[in-house]
């Protein structure tokens, strides 16, 4: 290329005939602020000299900074503008100098502002609500538009009128909300240079908390350890800071207060009175902060502050008993006394009790003081958290009060104890005096004096008549002397009861009496029932006296017989004389020969026992019932079994009747109805026939709480899984014994499938057969159970009774009346105290013979 440049000048050099030519390159230049460009100045022909000069005229000096000149050799110059500035701008002129000739050239040098975005900060935040003006400062010259776009679409300030471009092109946005948030587009353009550059600019919305109190009022106990707990939600964007304040002051976690990680949970530490109050929950965070109330109520449970023991002196004018009691509520203050309650404005009946009460204060007033009054007061106060209970002692001093029977019964040498009861506070010292002298003393040897703490006993042995009359027991103490006077009086023995009537049975007599008109001052210890033959030595027999007895059953005696009785009673003196006798026949046994007829009257009805004398009880856990039953007449012949039957009162069908061995006594009725009514009969059998039922209803206890089985550890199976469990080990059992009566015995369900549907009878079917066929002969025909039962106690043989009729344990009679004893029948059944054990089993056909006793 310098070739033809060189080539150019050559031809312009012999055609100008060496004329100076200046150029440069580029012939003009725009350069953008900041940066730097230089100018190239070419001579053509001989130049002593190349200078620049700047826009003002001014010749451009080698040692500027900004604008720097330098030669590269004879025919070239260099102009660099380095950072380029708007001063910068203007014509730049080149002047090349060879003596007298002269040549020029000049550029125009334009300086622009490229795009330049000063100012368009990432993110940008804003509060919700307000006018949003997002910054974006761009300088240019000339001066560029701006574009903003949002979600990647132009924003139309036309469309929206929230949007509006700024005349320094920020972005306005009014009332800006959430959704407005985002990625925003800040684009500048110049058209005259096509020049485009932009900036994305993040816009964040933050939200004002919201808060709001779980409770607005929390209520706690005081003084009980116990904890409150104060919590409150925030919302907002960014997520708010939570904290609290109790009286202006800041609270942090520590002894008493602690905070959850994001602090929305207060938990106040072993509350008290003091921390009753207003607590401030504040949500704070870039867009503001939100405050919230929690009031805190402190309740107090009563407490008994005030409450003293008194002592008093009977018949003083009034004692007043007061107790106070603090509490949150206000409590209410009650009084009791043994088991009398005193409220608020209570009186007695004969005003001699007044309670008043004020704010906390509650007072007892107790009038015209007596004896009585004295004892433990308790003070009760209570409000709607709780209650204290504290207990006053009222004592009262009085003088010795004196009590007890004032005759006393005894006879010649049995010693009694005349019982003097003394109540005194303080305690009394008691003396007994005989005739006026203090007792026991050298004149009194038979007496002796016990002391109790309330009572003093008196003991005499009357060893004459003159021991016999007046004893007096006096008490002193602080209050007084009392005195009372006693008086042993000489028993007598009873007098004669009178024996009313006498029912007779076949082998037995009822005898209805009535007690004594006087016992002779001592009570009847038991009464001497006496029957003979006419003319023959008295049988007796003694009995105890009990409540109400006015009847008494003796036994032992022949049917179709005529005896007499009589009846004496019995105290600690002595006997009384015995009743007039009174003559009885008993009744005739029914016989086997009586004809038909008369076998249907009331003759023939004399032959059955009486109803047994049942007494029913709950047994056990509640749903069991024992029932007892004493034999009455057995109407001439042994009771061969007593039969029992029962059912609910509500329902029609009876229970199967159960028949028990006649030396039974009582039978426990298992598995009953809880809470339900069950009516009893027991019925006494005999050769000649039924008693009537004894009869009896009672109810089964009520079913008792069960506890389910999580607080005790167990299992959890309810009712329904235990019962399934329950039959499906059932129905396996059944299979297993089926399964073994088949290999074994060749029978059971297996056995019948096996010979009815396969006609096949297992081995040893027809031995089967033939023990079947032998068991035909021997088996008994009666289908009745029998109920074996332990008794509780051994029965003794009936007493003088007609025939018995032999059964298998019948022992034989041999010629002179003594029975000849099986081995198998030596052994007693002594069980006592052991439930009933009811074991049914086929009973065995009663067996006769033609040697059956007859009546």
């Amino acid at each position: 290329m310098l070739q033809i440049r060189d080539l150019i000048w050559g031809l312009l050099f012999i055609g100008c005939a060496a004329a100076i030519q200046v150029e440069i390159t580029p012939t003009q230049g725009e350069i953008s602020v900041g940066d730097s460009k230089f100018f190239l100045c070419e001579v053509v022909g001989d130049a002593k000299d190349i200078d620049w000069y700047a826009p003002s005229g001014e010749k451009i000096l080698p040692n500027r900074q900004d604008i720097f000149v330098s030669r590269s050799d004879e025919t070239t110059s260099t102009l660099t503008i380095y950072h380029a500035n708007v001063d910068s701008a203007g014509i730049y002129k080149c002047v090349a100098k060879n003596g007298d000739k002269e040549a020029q050239a000049t550029v125009q040098v334009k300086i622009f502002q490229k795009i330049t975005f000063e100012s368009a900060p990432s993110p940008q935040e804003f509060n919700e609500g307000d006018d949003a003006d997002i910054v974006c400062d761009v300088v240019s010259s000339p001066p560029p538009t701006i574009i903003w776009k949002h979600k990647g679409s132009r924003i139309q300030v036309a469309k929206d009128v929230r949007y509006k471009i700024m005349d320094n092109g920020h972005l306005q946005i009014r009332g800006i909300k959430k959704t407005d948030e985002g990625m925003y587009n800040c684009e500048a353009r110049v058209m005259a240079r096509g020049e485009i550059d932009f900036r994305m600019i993040k816009v964040v919305v933050n939200v004002l908390p919201t808060i709001r109190a779980r409770q607005s009022d929390v209520n706690a106990t005081a003084d009980v350890g116990s904890s409150a707990l104060l919590a409150c939600d925030a919302d907002g964007f960014p997520e708010p800071t939570v904290t609290w304040a109790h009286n202006n002051i800041v609270l942090e976690t520590g002894d008493k207060y602690s905070l959850n990680e994001d602090g929305s949970e207060l938990v106040i530490k072993d509350v008290k009175k003091v921390d009753e109050g207003d607590y401030t929950c504040i949500a704070k965070n870039k867009a503001g902060e939100k405050a919230e109330e929690v009031s805190l109520n402190v309740f107090v449970q009563p407490k008994i502050t005030y409450l003293n023991n008194q002592t008093v002196s009977e018949f003083e004018e009034q004692v007043t008993l007061t107790c106070e009691a603090s509490g949150d509520p206000t409590p209410t203050i009650s009084w009791s006394f043994e088991n009398r309650v005193f409220s608020e404005g209570e009186q007695s009946l004969d005003r001699n009790i007044v309670v008043r009460s004020h704010a906390r204060v509650s007072s007892l007033t107790l009038k015209n003081v007596q004896f009585t009054y004295a004892g433990q007061y308790l003070c009760t106060a209570s409000n709607s958290i709780g209650q204290d209970d504290q207990n006053m002692y009222l004592e009262v001093r009085y003088a010795p009060k004196l009590q007890g029977n004032v005759a006393w019964y005894t006879w010649e040498g049995n010693p009694t104890n005349i019982s003097c009861k003394v109540e005194a506070h303080p305690r009394a010292t008691v003396v007994w005096y005989r005739d006026g002298l203090p007792v026991p003393s050298a004149n009194f040897t038979n007496l002796k004096i016990y002391t109790t703490p309330t009572i003093s006993y008196l003991e005499v042995t009357p060893s004459s008549q003159d021991d016999f009359g007046s004893y007096n027991c006096s008490a002193t103490n602080a209050m007084g002397t009392e005195y009372k006077e006693f008086l042993l009086i000489e028993a007598d023995v009873p007098t004669t009861p009178e024996l009313y009537q006498v029912e007779p049975f076949s082998s037995t007599a009822v005898i209805q009496f009535g007690e004594p008109e006087a016992t002779g001052g001592v009570p009847i210890i038991k009464y001497r029932v006496q029957w003979r033959l006419p003319g023959q030595d008295w049988t007796e027999k003694e009995y105890s006296a009990e409540d109400d007895l006015n009847q008494i059953t003796i036994f032992g005696l022949n049917p179709e017989t005529t005896y007499e009785v009589r009846i004496s009673a019995i105290n600690g003196k002595g006997e009384s004389e015995s009743s007039p006798a009174k003559p009885f026949k008993t009744e005739p046994v029914l016989s086997s020969e009586i004809p038909p007829p008369i076998a249907a009257t009331s003759m023939a009805l004399k032959g059955e026992p009486s109803a047994p004398k049942i007494e029913v009880k709950v047994h056990n856990k509640g749903n069991s019932l024992k029932v007892n039953w004493i034999k009455q007449d057995d109407g001439g012949s042994p009771i061969k079994h007593y039969l029992v039957r029962y059912k609910a009162k509500y329902v029609s069908d009876w229970k199967p009747e159960m028949r028990l061995p006649n030396d039974s006594e009582y039978v426990v009725l298992n598995g009953l109805d809880w809470n339900t009514e069950y009516e009893v009969h027991v019925v006494a059998e005999n050769q000649q026939g039924r008693s009537e039922p004894g009869i009896r209803s009672i109810r089964t206890a009520s079913e008792p709480t069960t506890i389910p089985d999580a607080m005790s550890g167990g299992s959890g199976l309810g009712t329904g899984a235990i019962v399934g469990i329950l039959i499906v080990v059932f129905f396996l059992l059944l299979v297993g014994v089926d399964v073994t009566c088949y290999f074994l015995n060749k029978c059971g369900l297996l056995m019948c499938i096996a010979v009815n549907f396969c006609g096949k009878a297992g081995p040893g079917a027809k031995s089967k057969d033939m023990e079947e066929g032998k068991a035909a002969f021997t088996k008994d025909e009666s289908k009745e159970p029998i109920v074996e039962v332990r008794t509780e106690e051994e029965h003794t043989p009936n007493q003088g009774g007609g025939p018995t009729e032999p059964n298998e344990t019948t022992p034989l009679t041999e010629p002179d009346g003594k029975a000849v004893k099986d081995d198998k029948t030596k052994g007693e059944a002594e069980v006592k105290n052991a439930t009933a054990e009811v074991k049914t089993v086929p009973n065995e056909a009663p067996q006769t013979n033609g040697n059956e006793s007859k009546a």
